[in-house]
């Protein structure tokens, strides 16, 4: 006789994932993500377990949300991924239908960029304590949990230098470090200074280590070069081991700033935090910068997602001059009056 599979609502499913996506080194946002999706899932299919469905069950989930919750194609293909991670690498399940699941294809879309002006006004605007990160958002072109995750060793001052330890695909960069953020940055270490020393007296756990690299250098967790450039003021539980230790700053914090910068700003444009990313890249090509060199400092593994930033310029009519422009200078030439909105008698009618 069979075993009898686990209920999905059960906690066995859910904790096979999460060790599976931690062996394989996924981020605790990764895993957050494909937990819920599973559990989206096994709810809408009724609380079925995944081993006694298929293809047609996916599809008619992705279905689902596409038609009647109206989420993006990336949301759907993310919802794919998690999918297929729980077949084949928790169920051990790898068939030919998994291959010939629809897969939503995304759209490219073109990047939110500020201008120069717009960039000053919203950093300008920034509550204090985080203008020195907005300034190191734009000037470094780091994703935003990159700057966050900075640790006291990155920093190199005497090359200029920052480096992106463990970036997007786990991999790892130099980008240059701006000589008129160096005051800032030695006024924070000597503010996170004082945390450190506070909690090495405290004796409590130090800081988060990738992988296993505090059992392999168990000091390192309580050492200054390991400590985060920008540290949350409180200590805080790690999710995963339960352990009370020293967290770099949260995104969300930052995120809420940046968003009320932008209103007092006055800018009526969708940006975020990442939008000082596309920003530097786009003024970085904007002042003559080879598009290889931009791509390196972005960290991007193919130029052509760095060429996304030649469409936006394109667009801002860095190559192109509207005719109507021509058409305005061709008027104004020969002195002829050129009225922009409806005649004044269907002006005046309309008040």
């Amino acid at each position: 006789m069979e075993p009898t599979p686990s209920p999905p609502s059960s906690p066995r499913l859910l904790r096979r994932l999460r060790e599976r996506l931690r062996v394989l080194h996924y981020s605790l946002r990764t895993e957050e993500t494909y937990v819920y999706w599973v559990k989206a899932f096994v709810r809408f299919q009724g609380l079925r377990h995944p081993a006694e469905m298929g293809q047609e069950e996916v599809e008619e989930f992705l279905t689902h949300l596409a038609a009647q919750c109206d989420l993006s194609a990336s949301t759907q293909r993310q919802a794919l991924s998690a999918l297929l991670f729980l077949y084949r690498q928790v169920l051990g399940t790898d068939l030919p239908w998994m291959n010939d699941v629809i897969r939503p294809v995304p759209r490219r879309r073109l990047p939110v960029v500020l201008s120069p002006d717009e960039v000053a006004r919203v950093l300008a605007c920034l509550a204090p304590q985080h203008q020195l990160f907005g300034h190191l958002l734009y000037g470094t072109g780091l994703r935003l949990m990159e700057g966050l995750r900075l640790r006291v060793k990155d920093i190199d001052f005497a090359h200029r230098t920052l480096v992106v330890r463990s970036g997007k695909g786990d991999k790892d960069r130099a980008v240059m470090l701006p000589e008129s953020l160096r005051p800032g940055l030695e006024a924070q270490l000597a503010r996170a200074q004082v945390l450190w020393r506070a909690d090495q007296l405290r004796g409590t756990g130090g800081v988060e280590l990738p992988h296993a690299l505090a059992r392999k250098y168990p000091r390192a967790p309580q050492s200054w070069a390991w400590f985060w450039v920008f540290p949350q003021d409180h200590l805080s539980t790690d999710p995963r081991s339960g352990e009370i230790r020293r967290h770099h700053a949260y995104d969300q914090t930052f995120q809420r700033a940046f968003k009320q910068a932008l209103q007092s700003a006055c800018i009526a444009k969708p940006a975020s935090p990442h939008t000082l990313r596309h920003s530097f890249a786009t003024h970085l090509l904007q002042a003559g910068y080879d598009i290889r060199t931009v791509q390196a400092l972005l960290g991007h593994a193919d130029v052509k997602t760095t060429m996304v930033y030649t469409h936006v310029l394109k667009v801002g009519g860095a190559a192109v001059r509207s005719p109507l422009d021509a058409l305005q200078a061709l008027l104004a030439a020969s002195g002829t009056s050129v009225v922009m909105g409806p005649p004044p008698a269907q002006r005046s009618s309309a008040r």
